[in-house]
């Protein structure tokens, strides 16, 4: 189906700075730790890498060190070019995060930091990876993202917390017991505006892929939150996977930043 992004306002972002490729060498820092120099990576190896983004899996991406965390408001950043994500801090490199994705810009929450490193949630296969960038001053843009989303499947609620503070709670729909939504700390990626579908004017993809599914709709499998023509949804898990929410949700949701961490359990 046809797509296009929505524009919309963060104005919550404070920029830092804009993306280099992590290539520069380690240097002290105000802690008694010394930084660790990065693994070098020419632009011919930069076009070898898997790319980190909805599409690409990354099998040697090790796995969200908060994997059941619960939702969390916090770090984000955006590369402004491909940056190289590494297996650990000073580690080999695993993937490349591009600067946009699905027609949205890259915002990706930081999970972890060590000096000059910060470890990032990845969106792509296998659900739960994660991955360290290189990270000195003006590296990438950066923000503080205040909001976070927490789902629970067995009670088929949504809600939306600021600054760990409920401002707002829905019922949803999920997904059926053959193709369940995946727990984990997942996050949004990109906001779709729909051209051709009936069913949501904006679907807001997530980090997460269905378990049963390879493909779904064309695309690699991705989760989303969307809404629904009827009720049929409400209160039920009969979708492929996705998450089912009423209008004013998504209303509320779409105006999250991308990077939003969405904790479903």
């Amino acid at each position: 189906m046809q797509k296009t992004a929505v524009s919309r306002a963060r104005n919550i972002f404070a920029v830092a700075g804009f993306s280099v490729l992590a290539l520069a060498t380690g240097a002290c820092s105000g802690s008694d730790q010394h930084a660790v120099t990065p693994v070098a990576v020419t632009q011919e190896d930069l076009t070898q890498l898997p790319e980190a983004n909805t599409f690409g899996t990354v099998t040697d991406a090790p796995t969200d060190p908060q994997l059941n965390g619960g939702a969390k408001a916090g770090k984000v950043i955006h590369p402004k070019a491909d940056m190289v994500v590494y297996a650990s801090v000073g580690g080999k490199p695993i993937a490349k995060l591009p600067a946009i994705q699905m027609g949205s810009p890259t915002w990706v929450p930081v999970v972890a930091e060590q000096n000059d490193w910060a470890e990032i949630l990845l969106p792509t296969r296998p659900n739960a990876s994660a991955g360290w960038v290189y990270l000195p001053s003006g590296a990438a843009e950066t923000a503080q993202d205040d909001y976070a989303v927490e789902v629970d499947r067995a009670a088929f609620t949504l809600q939306i917390l600021e600054n760990g503070t409920p401002t707002g709670k829905w019922t949803i729909g999920t997904g059926k017991p053959e193709h369940q939504t995946p727990a984990g700390r997942a996050y949004i990626i990109a906001s779709i505006e729909e051209s051709k579908n009936t069913y949501s004017p904006i679907v807001l993809p997530l980090s997460y892929h269905s378990d049963s599914l390879e493909t779904f709709g064309g695309g690699p499998g991705t989760v989303g939150l969307h809404t629904w023509p009827n009720d049929s949804y409400v209160g039920k898990a009969n979708s492929d996977g996705c998450i089912r929410v009423p209008k004013d949700a998504l209303t509320a949701l779409a105006k999250l930043p991308l990077g939003t961490i969405v904790n479903i359990k």
